[in-house]
């Protein structure tokens, strides 16, 4: 059992404290104290007494009982994983599914989510995506304010419950991806500043002061964070980690953050005999993200595209307020599938500067396209679901463009049944000053959009996180059913039929019709965006076949059939 030992460089006395104990603690040149022979019991809880005060959680916990105030917890328990032989499929392969372990499973478990894993592999998932779950406030959240960056929550079953999360996906050949937070801690059971400089006042990011990657002490608080990467990917077993917000990781370092992180999990992966993926939300359309070291990038494996969700979802619904205002219709979604970014150097006049980067040749392969995630759902007012804000056909029109499309399609938890459930921003804050706080400015930073404070549900109320609840008994009702059995079929199609998803694509549109497509030299992807019914010349239809349509679609002769807001996608004979 390895010694426990707590990095605090400026304070002139530490001790480990458990069982109403205490433990005098020797200080290395570096700052780091070590026990001086003390092994703790497994399961036995401590803290550390910084300068003789009361104890205070490890930053390193791994486990928090009695949540983010408690004690922590030791563990070091084996699990009896049965997944020696998994590999997960390349990104490229990829259908990858968002979900909220709260929300998606009625009992807001890891094992609730393992009961509801035939529904993901019938539907054709090969990763799930898990959102942030290490310790943060409260039993209810979005996870986003973690601040025990090793501990898997409590309440959503701890270290044994994710194992076995983890172990029951590989079995069913679906692997794990987990969204981290290195760009800031949340407020409340935040210590970390207390044993050292985590946090700088350098940089700064929506959340406050940004944590320390080139500041003084930058290197064990760069290793803090690195290390707890490679503590999930090692020690649970999980096949990739989405990066929240990589554009606020502040680093004027000569080597960044991110290519140093890159580095260490490929060498973790080479070690370990199996891939391991990086995933970045960026907010700046930058191609050094996914860009090879040789040449100057920092070697990720995919990016998130918010510019092709925005386009596409101002085409389906029309809505302008905000930062869709920057965006229009078919031919911009057009350009957002052949180029990978509509902004790429352009001015943005919701931005009030300009935007972007030209990605590299062959990059399309590595973005990642959605028709909804949680933030484009949950940050709005009422947590509406496309379903809500536009028909179930417009619907179906942009689960084909984001299935048979050029890029890593990701699905939102519930969207393959288009789920009625709202998913709302909730929060379960424990001090009352936060708790106010967090609810005045959601309501101001909505105002941008148009909506009232009254619109704004409170995301303390219990009813908030109860009404993201999924509704999984909404699968057995005809509508949902229908848009459920799509899904299947177009993942069925994306996975039998390569043509479908390569990268390659060349884009048609008459933005005046209503007409689309996505043409590759083996298929059609043909699309009705309008409101009268569209006759398109097929050349060489004999050569070619539907197998797949919305009602109604269809070769007839020569000429392809499109009804008012429909699809049909065609390839050719085998």
């Amino acid at each position: 059992m390895k010694p426990l030992e707590v990095w605090a460089p400026d304070v002139g006395q530490a001790e480990l404290v458990s069982d109403g104990n205490r433990y005098p603690l020797d200080r290395t040149s570096s700052g780091q104290w070590q026990p001086r022979g003390v092994l703790l019991p497994n399961g036995a809880n401590y803290g550390f007494s910084l300068d003789g005060g009361a104890p205070l959680p490890d930053p390193r916990s791994r486990e928090q009982p009695e949540g983010v105030h408690g004690p922590s917890r030791l563990v070091e328990a084996d699990f009896p994983w049965t997944d020696q032989r998994f590999r997960a499929r390349p990104l490229a392969c990829a259908v990858i599914y968002e979900l909220h372990v709260g929300t998606f499973a009625q009992d807001g478990t890891f094992d609730g989510v393992i009961a509801r894993l035939p529904h993901l592999a019938a539907l054709g998932v090969t990763h799930v995506e898990i959102m942030p779950l290490a310790e943060f406030p409260g039993a209810q959240g979005w996870g986003y304010d973690g601040v025990y960056l090793y501990a898997p929550h409590r309440a959503y079953g701890g270290v044994a419950g994710l194992k076995r999360l983890v172990d029951a996906c590989h079995a069913r050949d679906i692997a794990v991806l987990l969204d981290v937070v290195y760009n800031h801690l949340g407020p409340d059971g935040n210590v970390l500043p207390r044993f050292g400089p985590y946090l700088t006042d350098r940089h700064h990011t929506p959340w406050g002061a940004a944590l320390n990657l080139d500041g003084e002490g930058s290197r064990e608080v760069r290793r803090f964070l690195l290390d707890n990467a490679l503590h999930w990917l090692e020690e649970y077993h999980i096949d990739g980690l989405r990066l929240d917000a990589v554009h606020e990781l502040h680093d004027c370092s000569a080597r960044h953050f991110l290519a140093q992180l890159a580095d260490e999990v490929a060498a973790l992966s080479e070690r370990l005999g199996k891939p391991l993926d990086l995933i970045a939300e960026s907010d700046l359309n930058d191609p050094r993200l996914i860009r090879a070291p040789e040449v100057g990038g920092f070697g990720l494996d995919a990016q998130w595209s918010d510019d092709f969700h925005h386009v596409l979802h101002v085409v389906l619904t029309g809505e302008r307020q905000g930062y869709y205002a920057d965006f229009g219709g078919l031919a911009d979604l057009a350009r957002v599938l052949e180029s990978g970014f509509l902004y790429t150097g352009q001015y943005s006049e919701f931005r009030k500067r300009c935007h972007g980067q030209p990605l590299d040749k062959g990059s399309l392969r590595r973005l990642v396209g959605y028709l909804q995630n949680h933030d484009q759902v949950g940050n709005r007012a009422r947590g509406e679901r496309i379903g809500q804000l536009a028909s179930a056909r417009r619907a179906k029109l942009g689960a084909a463009i984001v299935l048979l499309g050029p890029f890593i399609p990701l699905i939102f938890q519930g969207e393959e049944w288009n789920a009625s459930t709202p998913f709302l921003y909730f929060t379960d804050h424990q001090d009352e000053a936060l708790a106010r706080a967090t609810r005045d400015g959601r309501r101001r930073e909505f105002s941008v959009f148009g909506w009232r404070p009254d619109e704004v549900p409170d995301p303390q109320a219990p009813e908030t996180f109860h009404a993201s609840r999924l509704d999984f008994a909404e699968i057995e009702r005809p509508e949902h059913a229908a848009m459920l059995g799509f899904y299947r079929e177009l993942i069925r199609l994306r996975r039998e039929r390569p043509e479908l998803a390569t990268a390659c694509v060349e884009a048609q549109h008459d933005e005046s019709r209503g007409f689309f497509s996505m043409d590759r030299a083996e298929s059609r992807v043909a699309l009705n965006f309008g409101n009268e019914t569209l006759r398109a010349p097929q050349p060489h239809a004999a050569s070619f076949e539907v197998v797949h349509a919305t009602e109604g679609a269809g070769l007839d002769g020569e000429t392809l059939v499109l009804p008012p807001e429909s699809v049909a996608v065609v390839v050719r004979r085998s």
